[in-house]
């Protein structure tokens, strides 16, 4: 790791020299939970929440038990996985799978990761596999994850169809002891259940049962990438070691007002974006404090950055590394802060999840939080099921309502007047951003090569005419990420959401509800949520012609910004 820290360099060394001093690599490794600072509640939280320290050494114990059970699964015939879990419980299995299982040329099971409750995205999995010879992960810390249990309920039917009595051989749990989950694996028989340390939180987890079961079967070589897990646990055990350093920098930095973490990340290890996302995004968003990290965003000039930017390069050995490369010297050299890790292979991001980890941590007692709880995650969930509730009892799905400050339009492929109501609901959108906010589309869409070019478009015109930071979470997914920090941390987010109808929905087994309807009130609820917290937020919902409607908001998007630039000359 190299930090270029310009003009924060001796703040950011004072900052290192002070933990030191006091002692806060040991008081870590000691589970002292009150060197995170608070009161009582706090310290009892962050105490139930420590496990991550020690996990990689456990799994590694572990290790060729989780890599038998993966062997049997192949022996007996498996050629697809299913996850089913969100946030936590599929980040790191989805990091490893594009990451490494994807390159990987030996004999694996294919492996489908599923976070999501958007009916195309389900049904497009479920044309891929043979559910009899499909292997299916139910991954949830509580065991209650409602999105997890509705795909179990989904993918249950189809194998008993195939299967009848003897389904359950094709499901695996992983959760904690005494979760409704387990119970539910022991009803339905199902093959394995993996029972996680409790004392760790979700975004912990990646060294976990939850990240390593799913990638040994497709794959992974756990024990390889556990120990580099290890060795990164023990290098951090150090009174100063390059993962404190990283968390002095990140608390300091983002304390001096450069709270926007931004990440250019070598393109065969990209996806590590959407896990270190809901690590720093969901530890650090909460009391109005927090570290927005930006991933995927498009490369730009160091003059279309604005000051609130510290900049980290993931740099994997051997990748296309050139134009990264050259935008970062870009950036340094315009003295932005900027953060190097070099990996020599991909088997690295097992020293990179526990580094992060622990640096997140330390972030989190410069910023004076609880780095390990997750409070405005709740408030999303209990929009949802409340309502889901009214939808029981009205048969309607509609936003409750909305104030001055948000509004909910329409755009499809053609027609002028919605068109007109879109470009003027987002020209006042945009025109309330001001200097050291951010700009956050959520989109509920199936992810798609074109919604994702579509995407990055609209987020390099916006960057480039308003110089702050653009984010891109795909729904439900980012609820269980950054939506913490949308709604507990800094008053500074300007939110696009962007919705569309189902070309197919699909039922939930023993739910009055189906996907699609479970997307939109997940959808509304997140709305309302931001409406609450009195940040600015347009609802555009592009009808059944998606591809249409993304092409008529990114041309809305490209003339309002155009419009923006000419103004400031």
């Amino acid at each position: 790791m190299r930090l270029a820290l310009g003009r924060y360099e001796t703040s950011v060394r004072a900052r290192v020299e002070a933990l030191v001093a006091g002692g806060a690599a040991d008081a870590i490794w000691k589970r002292d939970a009150a060197f995170w600072g608070g009161d009582a509640a706090r310290r009892e939280s962050v105490s139930s929440r420590l496990g991550w320290l020690n996990v990689a050494d456990a799994m590694r114990a572990n290790a060729d038990d989780i890599n038998a059970f993966a062997a049997q699964v192949r022996a007996d015939g498996f050629r697809d996985a299913v996850l089913c879990g969100m946030g936590g419980s599929s980040l790191a299995p989805e990091v490893l799978r594009l990451s490494i299982a994807e390159a990987s040329s030996g004999d694996r099971v294919r492996l489908h990761v599923l976070d999501t409750t958007n009916p195309a995205t389900i049904r497009a999995v479920t044309e891929q596999i043979d559910p009899a010879h499909t292997l299916f992960f139910v991954s949830s810390k509580s065991g209650t994850t409602l999105e997890a249990l509705s795909l179990f309920a989904y993918f249950h039917g189809l194998v008993e169809g195939a299967k009848g009595e003897r389904a359950g051989e094709n499901f695996v749990a992983i959760t904690d002891a005494g979760t409704p989950l387990q119970a539910l694996a022991k009803e339905h028989r199902f093959r394995r259940v993996f029972t996680n340390p409790s004392d760790i939180g979700g975004r912990y987890s990646a060294l976990s049962y939850f990240g390593l079961a799913p990638a040994a079967v497709a794959g992974v070589d756990i024990a390889k990438l556990l120990d580099r897990g290890v060795a990164a646990g023990t290098a951090s055990r150090a009174p100063q070691s390059e993962a404190l350093e990283l968390g002095a920098a990140l608390g300091e930095l983002a304390l001096a007002g450069r709270n926007k973490c931004t990440f250019i990340v070598s393109p065969k290890i990209a996806s590590f974006g959407l896990w270190v996302e809901q690590l720093i995004a969901e530890s650090t968003g909460k009391l109005g404090r927090g570290i927005l990290p930006v991933a995927g965003e498009p490369l730009g000039a160091p003059d279309r950055y604005g000051e609130d930017r510290v900049f980290v390069q993931m740099r994997l050995e051997g990748d296309d590394n050139a134009e990264n490369d050259a935008a970062v010297a870009a950036l340094e050299e315009a003295g932005f802060p900027v953060v190097t890790i070099d990996l020599a292979d991909a088997y690295d991001l097992g020293r990179e999840f526990f580094g992060w980890e622990f640096a997140v941590a330390v972030a989190g007692r410069v910023l004076d939080i609880d780095p390990f709880d997750q409070p405005n995650v709740q408030e999303s969930k209990d929009n949802t099921d409340r309502v889901l509730r009214e939808f029981g009892s009205t048969g309607k799905l509609d936003v409750a309502g909305i104030d001055a400050g948000a509004a909910t339009v329409a755009v499809t492929g053609g027609g002028s007047e919605a068109s007109d109501d879109v470009a003027g609901a987002v020209r006042s959108l945009l025109g309330q951003i001001e200097a050291h906010d951010y700009l956050a589309i959520t989109a509920y869409v199936e992810p798609t090569d074109a919604s994702e070019a579509a995407f990055r478009d609209m987020r390099a015109q916006i960057r480039d005419a308003y110089r702050v930071a653009t984010t891109l979470g795909y729904g439900p997914r980012f609820l269980h990420s950054t939506g913490q920090l949308h709604k507990g941390g800094p008053a500074t987010g300007v939110f696009l959401q962007v919705t569309a109808a189902e070309a197919g929905d699909i039922p939930i087994p023993g739910k009055q509800f189906t996907f699609g309807q479970l997307k939109r009130a997940q959808g509304i609820g997140d709305f309302e949520s931001i409406v609450s917290h009195g940040r600015p937020v347009v609802r555009v919902h592009l009808g059944s012609d998606v591809a249409g409607g993304l092409a008529r908001l990114r041309a809305i998007v490209g003339d309002i910004t155009k419009a923006a630039m000419a103004e400031k000359g």
